[in-house]
């Protein structure tokens, strides 16, 4: 069975990879299966976002199934914001080192008590014959004062 993820960030479909591989006999990003799209994500949740990416790919796809998602992180002191935005936050073009610096701005003069978030995460899975699945799923935090860590990507530090 053939796999598409929804996506060319690379650190995500290195994970997703990681996390399926056993479940696909291949799997591959949009770039490694020959899909140049761009899905515009214009949902206003993040599973909206999923199931879009979901089905306009497998609409062109040649393959049994496809995976996208939309994530991000939703702080409660910003009203949900970054929300659905978190990849553009600090405005398009921009990159998450410069998301990061906007969040932290924004939540400097924000006391601990009042720094609760959590990190949605909507995986959207197309599938020939069959309907078109999506779950969400929510891991709740806090919001540090200042970026830690080397690893990861996006708003893990």
């Amino acid at each position: 069975m053939k796999l598409i993820i929804a996506s060319n960030n690379a650190h995500k479909v290195s994970e997703i990879k990681a996390i399926l591989g056993c479940f696909y006999d291949e799997i591959l990003s949009l770039r490694e299966a020959g899909i140049d799209m761009d899905v515009v994500e214009d949902a206003n949740t993040f599973e909206g976002n999923a199931l879009k990416k979901a089905r306009e790919v497998f609409a062109v796809a040649d393959a049994d199934a496809v995976l996208s998602d939309d994530s991000g992180l939703m702080v409660d002191a910003l009203g949900g914001a970054p929300g659905v935005y978190s990849a553009r936050y600090a405005g398009e073009g921009h990159n998450d080192a410069d998301n990061n610096r906007k969040l932290m701005e924004d939540m400097k003069n924000v006391p601990d008590e009042l720094r609760s978030c959590r990190f949605a995460s909507a995986v959207a899975l197309a599938r020939r014959g069959r309907e078109t699945l999506c779950v969400i799923g929510y891991a709740e935090g806090r919001l540090l004062h200042e970026a830690r860590g080397e690893n990861g990507f996006g708003y893990d530090p």
